[in-house]
């Protein structure tokens, strides 16, 4: 069974693979789409959006 990198490898070889990459690439230079996978780490993160945070315990 191939590994996940050697699937990822071998994606990336054929033409949607590439195609793919190079949309990746475009998007990557973007300032509103790098902006927008900014915001989005940092509201996995717990640091940014709006809520959804856990607040501080008492008495710490």
């Amino acid at each position: 069974m191939a590994s996940l990198f050697q699937k990822v490898a071998r994606f990336a070889r054929t033409p949607q693979g590439r195609r793919a990459i190079e949309q990746a690439k475009r998007l990557a230079r973007d300032p509103r789409t790098r902006q927008q996978a900014k915001d989005a780490l940092a509201k996995l993160r717990g640091k940014g959006g709006k809520g959804g945070g856990t607040p501080p315990r008492a008495g710490y």
